[in-house]
């Protein structure tokens, strides 16, 4: 049997998103009672949207990495925390012993709540189970305890459960996605904070008042508030802060290279709508047949296909807050005493990460920078003290560390905050590790009992409208 599930999880690691998703779109179409042709067709859009997606993701990756080691080159700042990326912390997670058995894992995790009516989100996403691998491996480099280290992975999903069915109804009205959730282990992290944050800014006078939603922008600066016209304009503010004035080129290659970073970004902002949009297309005949089947077997009710927050990236909000961030991130770890962090490779993952503030502070993109701001504070310091167990969890899932790091951590999900809180308590003790796990289960069983009795409040809280029916009967 452990010999299986390595041999799937290698296999899942080689195909990714692109190809698992699609084949498990089709096979869940199936099962809702979709007619094949469609859901195979569904499957191959929602397969080609993401590779769309990674696309962009990746222009947009090394655009903002250049830009940044550019800057930090300037400034002569050295930090001995290096920044591999999500793709290498995805790649320690599901090459440890928790990544081998997660899948199962947090599968039996989902029907269990489904049959307990715990929650009405179906997770799909199977590919970023890694973030509950990646809790579980760095419980197990600490504790030396695998049965922990699972134990705290399941509780992991359990609880993403919960934060998708309370996000799902405000994901659905702002970003206009009718059926789905989003039970992301890294995005979610910022839905507790950006409530408590928004909440304190409503109450300072004049900062409240301050409304710079992209509709505000537009109607201020015309067509220069326009989404491609701002990330054409932040993109050439950054290439110029960045390679201006030219040190070991001349005039002409660096004014190319100013333009052609904001010609990079522009098309993002661009590009990356018009994928979540054929994403969108794809999702549309598996979200009717899971209505129907609800309907059928259930007497109405809903159920959410949960899945990667890339499909929120798209919308210009979180796009142009977070490339607002980049320097200002770049600044915060050049400047804060005793962070050791500095973020490179995960540049781009800004827009997932806080993507989710958006329906919070109604696309308040002045807001979600001040709150971005403060996050990535915590965020670099959660990096820093990552970083040691990282580096350790690294050889025995057979990454190498790369040549001249002494210490190795990532923005996702090294500034994870649900990591944090169960990962903390066990660099005391085991003990210490099962009783946060077990208390976070209890909060997420009494989270989704709440949920369950006063949905239209929980609803409003996350950032759905007001008038929002209550999700489910």
């Amino acid at each position: 049997m452990d010999a299986f599930f390595e041999s799937m999880q290698v296999v899942l690691s080689a195909m990714g998103p692109t190809v698992m998703l699609p084949i498990i779109i089709f096979i869940f179409g199936l099962i809702l009672g979709a007619k094949p042709g469609r859901a195979f067709r569904a499957g191959v859009t929602i397969g080609i949207a993401f590779i769309g997606i990674n696309l962009v993701i990746g222009l947009m990756w090394g655009t903002l990495s250049e830009v940044g080691q550019t800057i930090v080159m300037k400034t002569g700042t050295t930090l001995d925390v290096v920044d591999v990326g999500w793709p290498s912390a995805a790649a320690i997670a599901f090459g440890s012993r928790v990544g081998t058995l997660i899948i199962p894992v947090a599968l039996a995790v989902n029907i269990v709540m489904l049959a307990l009516g715990l929650t009405r989100t179906l997770n799909v996403d199977i590919w970023n189970f890694w973030h509950f691998a990646f809790l579980g491996s760095m419980i197990v480099v600490v504790t030396g305890n695998l049965a922990l280290g699972l134990f705290a992975a399941g509780v992991f999903a359990a609880l993403m459960l919960l934060m998708a069915d309370w996000t799902a109804k405000s994901i659905q009205s702002f970003f206009n996605i009718p059926g789905i959730s989003i039970p992301h282990g890294f995005s979610t992290s910022m839905t507790i904070p950006t409530i408590a944050l928004n909440w304190v800014i409503d109450r300072i006078p004049g900062l409240k008042d301050w409304d710079l939603d992209m509709d505000m922008i537009q109607k201020r600066f015309g067509v220069f508030g326009e989404p491609i016209i701002l990330g054409l304009v932040i993109g050439i503010v950054l290439g110029g802060v960045a390679f201006l004035p030219p040190a070991d080129a001349t005039w002409t290659d660096v004014i190319i290279k100013v333009l052609l970073t904001g010609m990079e970004l522009a098309a993002v902002m661009l590009l990356l709508p018009r994928m979540v949009s054929i994403l969108m297309e794809g999702l549309i005949p598996i979200s009717e047949a899971a209505r129907e089947f609800m309907n059928k077997r259930f007497g109405g009710g809903e159920v959410h296909i949960g899945l990667d927050s890339a499909i929120l990236i798209g919308h210009p909000a979180p796009l142009t807050a977070s490339l607002l961030l980049t320097p200002i991130v770049i600044i915060l770890a050049i400047i804060l005493p005793g962070n050791r962090f500095m973020p490179f490779a995960d540049l781009a993952v800004f827009p997932f990460l806080f993507a989710m503030m958006a329906p919070i502070t109604r696309g308040n993109v002045g807001r979600m920078v001040i709150i971005g701001t403060l996050a990535s504070i915590v965020g670099l310091y959660m990096g820093s003290w990552m970083a040691p167990f990282m580096t350790e969890a690294a050889p025995a899932a057979g990454f190498a560390i790369p040549e001249g790091a002494a210490l190795i951590s990532a923005v996702g999900d090294g500034w994870d905050i649900w990591t944090w809180i169960m990962l903390w308590p066990a660099t005391i003790s085991a003990t210490m590790g099962w009783i946060a796990a077990f208390v976070v289960l209890a909060l997420t069983i009494l989270g989704a009992v709440m949920y369950k009795r006063n949905k239209h409040t929980w609803d409003v809280l996350a950032g759905a409208p007001e008038e929002v029916e209550a999700a489910f009967d």
